[in-house]
C-alpha cells in the first residue's frame, strides 16, 4: 500500500474539506475510491496549497504522463473537486488541443520531414499559441472571456472556432496536461541509435528526431518554463502505453466531432506509438529529476508509489 510522504502530508490542511466533496464529485472515477484517502485526496489538497493570497496570477500545474496514464482523468477530477470544495475556476489546457492543423502538419511533412505529418511530438503543436494562451488566462479579469482551441482526434484536425472552449475570468488555477509536458532535450549523441523500427526505417539519418530535440531545446523550453509545479504520472512501460492507447482510440471514435474519420486500427496504433516511444522512455529517465512530484502508475492503473521530486 503506497503512503503519502509525510513531508508533503504536513501541507494538506484542506484535506477534510476536500473529503466532504467526494460524494458529489461525478468526475471521480470509481477505481480511485479505493485509493482516495491515501492518494488522491492528499494530492488534491497538496496542489491546493500552491494557491496563496500573495500570488497575483493563477499558477500553472503541469501534468505529465505517457499515453493513457490518466492525465485527463486527473485534470477533470481536480477541476470538479476544486469547484465544489472552494468555488475555484480551474481551467484545463490539454497540449493535444494545441496541435497544428492537419494541413499545417502536411506542410511540415513536406518542408522538414514526412514523419511530422503525424501529430504528437514536439514541433507538431502551436507552442507560441500555448504561451499566449497561458498569458491571456493569467490576465483574465471578471467578465472577460478567452477561447481555448479544441482538437478532434478522430478527424485528426483542429475544430472550427465555433466549437472551441470558452473560459470566463478570473481564473484560479491552470492545469496543463499532456504526454510530453515538461520533457527535456538530450545530448545529440544520444539520438544516434534508432529507438525502434520506425526510426530505423523512416528516420535513418536522424533528421526527424534531431529536429524534435531542437524544438524541446528552444520554443518548448520557453513554454514549459511557464509551469510552476510539475506532476509526473510515471507509466510502467511501453506495453502498458500501447494497451491504454488502444482503449483511448475507441473513445476517440465514439466522441468524434469532426466530419472526417482518421482513427486508427491496431496496426496503426502500434506504428503511431513508435513516434512517441523515444521521448516516453527519455522522460522515464530524466523527468523524475525535474518533476516536483512523481506518482508511479502500475499496469492496473493504480498508484504503486509516491515520490517527492524537485523542491519548489
Amino acid at each position: 500500500m503506497p503512503e503519502w510522504p509525510q513531508s508533503l502530508a504536513r501541507r494538506t490542511s484542506d484535506l477534510p474539506r476536500l473529503l466532504a466533496s467526494v460524494p458529489e464529485a461525478d468526475a471521480i472515477p470509481c477505481g480511485w475510491l479505493a485509493q482516495w484517502e491515501e492518494i488522491w485526496c492528499p494530492l488534491a489538497s497538496h496542489i491546493a496549497t500552491l494557491i496563496k493570497p500573495e500570488i497575483t496570477k493563477p499558477p500553472v500545474v503541469g501534468i505529465h504522463g505517457g499515453q493513457g496514464s490518466g492525465k485527463s482523468t486527473l485534470s477533470l477530477a481536480l477541476q470538479e473537486i476544486y469547484k465544489k470544495a472552494f468555488g475555484w475556476n480551474t481551467v484545463i489546457v490539454s497540449i493535444d488541443d494545441l496541435y497544428l492543423t492537419h494541413a499545417e502538419r502536411q506542410a511540415l511533412g513536406q518542408d522538414v520531414h514526412p514523419l511530422l505529418v503525424t501529430r504528437g511530438v514536439p514541433g507538431t503543436h502551436n507552442a507560441q499559441l500555448g504561451m499566449s494562451l497561458f498569458a491571456q488566462l493569467q490576465a483574465l479579469k471578471s467578465g472577460e472571456q478567452c477561447q481555448i482551441p479544441a482538437f478532434d482526434k478522430a478527424s485528426d484536425d483542429r475544430l472550427p472556432e465555433s466549437q472551441w472552449h470558452i473560459v470566463e475570468g478570473p481564473v484560479d488555477l491552470i492545469l496543463f496536461e499532456g504526454w510530453c509536458v515538461g520533457c527535456q532535450p538530450v545530448d545529440a549523441d544520444l539520438l544516434a541509435p534508432p529507438a525502434n523500427k520506425l526510426e530505423a526505417d523512416e528516420d535513418a539519418d536522424g533528421q526527424w528526431r534531431g529536429w524534435v530535440n531542437d524544438q524541446l531545446a528552444n520554443t518548448y523550453s520557453d513554454w514549459f518554463a511557464m509551469i510552476d509545479y510539475l506532476i509526473m504520472l510515471k507509466v510502467p512501460d511501453m506495453a502498458a502505453v500501447q494497451r491504454w492507447r488502444s482503449e483511448q482510440e475507441k473513445g476517440n471514435r465514439s466522441n468524434a466531432q469532426g466530419s472526417t474519420d482518421r482513427s486508427l486500427d491496431e496496426a496503426g496504433i502500434a506504428r503511431f506509438i513508435q513516434h512517441y516511444e523515444r521521448l516516453t522512455k527519455q522522460a522515464l529517465t530524466t523527468l523524475p529529476e525535474i518533476a516536483n512530484l512523481i506518482l508511479e502508475i502500475n499496469p492496473a492503473h493504480r498508484v504503486s508509489a509516491i515520490q517527492p521530486g524537485k523542491a519548489t
